[in-house]
């Protein structure tokens, strides 16, 4: 592997040198701002590409189930993201606007009714309380975050820990969702699965996927600091993972910070679909990260 390239601002907040994006927009009146228009768009909600448009102010549920309270099914320090993110306060939200049929992670991570309920009090004080115990930000996750961005919001807007925001995500949400998070998120931790509309529908049943991950790739790109990851599945090397480490390298540089992972296994539903239905080979791995470094990309993890 190459030598990576940090992220700069994101460690000047770690060492106290600069404040997090978000206690920035708290000061400015933005986050109550980014607050009032989620609230809005919860009426007919837009919030990931689906768009469902039901009305969550009134209890109707859309694709991902979720209400207007946090549900949780995992809170903890974690040891086993990027090295830099180590330790990470991350908050499992229960529930997700795709449905993996790999997913290590479900049930509980697509059903809401599986997680705790918890205030945006709580979420608050647990990030506060956790950034006393030495971790080094916050990272809202899933599921996937989306759902959740108005909690997201609210709790960032009662806690005054100065600790980086990371948004790790699918990246499967709207552009109304990205505005909302632009000048908040300090750090987006974004996978990027596939690069084929079809391979996308009938592993995470995400119609219009890859034009709406390379939009929001972009967008995060020029907000704020951005890692990918990239999730290499068997049988879906020259179809998603080598044209995603290209695009990767011509639209954001041959410095992306690319963590291409080689962890898949055959979980929930995946034998069912014979051609993910194995662990990923070494060679498929291998070919890749050489693809990558073939191209230039010079941050891979």
């Amino acid at each position: 592997m190459q030598t990576i390239k940090r992220l700069e601002r994101y460690c000047a907040i770690v060492n106290g040198e600069e404040k997090a994006r978000y206690l920035i927009a708290k000061e400015k009146g933005l986050l109550q701002e980014k607050i009032q228009e989620c609230e809005k768009i919860l009426s007919s909600c837009e919030l990931c590409e689906r768009k469902c448009k039901v009305n969550r102010l009134k209890g109707e549920k859309g694709f991902c189930e979720a209400g207007l309270l946090w549900h949780v099914f995992g809170a903890h320090s974690h040891f086993g993201e990027e090295a830099e993110l180590v330790p990470s306060a991350t908050l499992f939200a229960a529930g997700c606007i795709m449905r993996c049929v790999y997913c290590q992670n479900a049930p509980a991570s697509v059903n809401p009714e599986l997680g705790e309920e918890w205030s945006n009090q709580r979420a608050a004080r647990w990030i506060e309380e956790k950034k006393e115990e030495g971790c080094r930000n916050v990272n809202f996750v899933g599921g996937d975050p989306t759902p959740y961005t108005l909690n997201v919001l609210q709790s960032l807007q009662l806690c005054n820990a100065n600790i980086p925001v990371v948004w790790n995500s699918n990246a499967y949400y709207s552009e109304k969702t990205a505005e909302l998070l632009h000048g908040v998120v300090d750090v987006y931790l974004l996978d990027f699965r596939y690069f084929n509309d079809q391979c996308a529908k009938r592993l995470s049943n995400a119609p219009g996927y890859v034009e709406a991950v390379k939009r929001n790739f972009l967008a995060a790109g020029e907000d704020a600091e951005l890692l990918v990851r990239l999730l290499v599945m068997p049988s879906h090397i020259e179809c998603c993972a080598k044209p995603i480490v290209k695009w990767l390298g011509e639209n954001l540089g041959k410095d992306v910070r690319l963590n291409i992972l080689q962890q898949y296994r055959p979980m929930w539903k995946a034998f069912d679909y014979p051609k993910i239905a194995r662990g990923l080979t070494i060679g498929e791995y291998s070919d890749v990260v050489k693809y990558g470094e073939g191209i230039g990309l010079r941050n891979l993890v």
